[in-house]
């Protein structure tokens, strides 16, 4: 949405800086990770990883210091296919908080599935396994800093979203559909049960540990969905989080009215991931190009309508107006509500 009185001259001017700014961000990234991968590298195969293939790296900056990001896939002739997790930081004070906080939660939540006290309160497993974790010290861009890894299976399916392409979504059968839908649901539902929001559910978020075969018709084999990237994630007793941290596109309108994050918002992004699943794409989208992004993404949340989906999926309808409900107080108040329903 633009405002009238604009200068066009300006907008064009200020859209030309950003982009400026970002292709000297994006070189100075890159000029970083020629001398952190090859360092990294060589850890790994000291550690006895083989077949490193780095797949990203990003960075964040805060207070002048600078925390890398990255995902690294490789093999073990203990673990097998692997995606190393890890996180380097230019704070010595920090030492990579955010990985060790979400490594935290997952030996949390993979405690609660594999605790031999009480089998009949074990939770189904939500997240996938922590194979190795450490904090160490290595000399990396001409210092010492803290380098935090976390490594778990690499899983072949991918993610949800892999499946969601243009290419693979016209393939789904309406079963497969459900399937998906309903199986996030319940993952969804585990990990409230177990105490946690996860605050940036999405397709990408949610792994397929295999179940897809090659043959034509193996719509009769459910699916076995994982929940992982806890970065954000938070006690649903605890929660307080009012930033807008998590994926425009799945942010439900209070979060864009600065209240924090409930269960009620994990079940707003589920409902644009039902949209997602079932059309091939989400509910409300935004200009790629828009000069104000954020404020185009809290428009569609708050004051676009529900979309009506195709009838073939009209039964759909009624659930999808209730997770993708404005007001809180209208929307499920839990997954066991939108499973019920289903």
């Amino acid at each position: 949405m633009k405002n009238s009185g604009s200068n066009p001259s300006t907008e064009k001017a200020c859209a030309t800086q950003a982009s400026t700014e970002r292709m000297s961000s994006k070189q100075a990234l890159q000029r970083q990770a020629q001398q952190i991968l090859p360092v990294l590298t060589g850890l790994f195969l000291d550690w006895h990883y083989s077949e490193i293939a780095h797949q990203r790296i990003s960075q964040q900056t805060h207070n002048s210091e600078i925390n890398y990001q990255g995902l690294t896939r490789g093999q073990h002739p203990q673990f097998g296919q692997v995606m190393i997790k890890w996180q380097l930081s230019t704070d010595a004070n920090q030492n990579s908080a955010d990985l060790i906080y979400e490594a935290g939660i997952l030996k949390s939540i993979n405690s609660l599935s594999t605790s031999k006290n009480n089998l009949k309160s074990r939770l189904p497993v939500i997240a996938p396994p922590i194979l190795a974790y450490d904090n160490l010290r290595v000399q990396i861009l001409a210092q010492s800093l803290p380098l935090t890894i976390l490594v778990m299976p690499y899983y072949l399916n991918g993610s949800l979203a892999t499946q969601l392409d243009v290419r693979n979504h016209s393939l789904l059968t309406l079963q497969r559909k459900h399937q998906f839908i309903v199986q996030s649901a319940q993952l969804i539902a585990n990990l409230h049960n177990a105490g946690w929001l996860h605050n940036d559910i999405k397709p990408s978020n949610i792994l397929l540990d295999g179940f897809l075969s090659s043959n034509a018709d193996n719509s009769s084999i459910i699916p076995n969905l994982l929940l992982t990237d806890f970065a954000l994630a938070e006690p649903i007793s605890k929660s307080v989080g009012a930033s807008l941290a998590g994926t425009p596109a799945y942010l439900a309108p209070e979060r864009w009215q600065g209240q924090g994050a409930t269960v009620q918002s994990d079940i707003y992004a589920f409902g644009v991931m039902i949209t997602e699943i079932l059309v091939g794409e989400r509910p409300f989208n935004t200009d790629s190009l828009n000069d104000e992004p954020l404020r185009e993404w809290a428009i569609q949340h708050c004051q676009q309508t529900i979309p009506t989906l195709p009838l073939e999926y009209s039964r759909y309808q009624g659930i999808v107006d209730k997770v993708l409900a404005k007001q809180v107080q209208k929307r499920y108040q839990s997954m066991k509500e939108v499973l019920r329903d289903f």
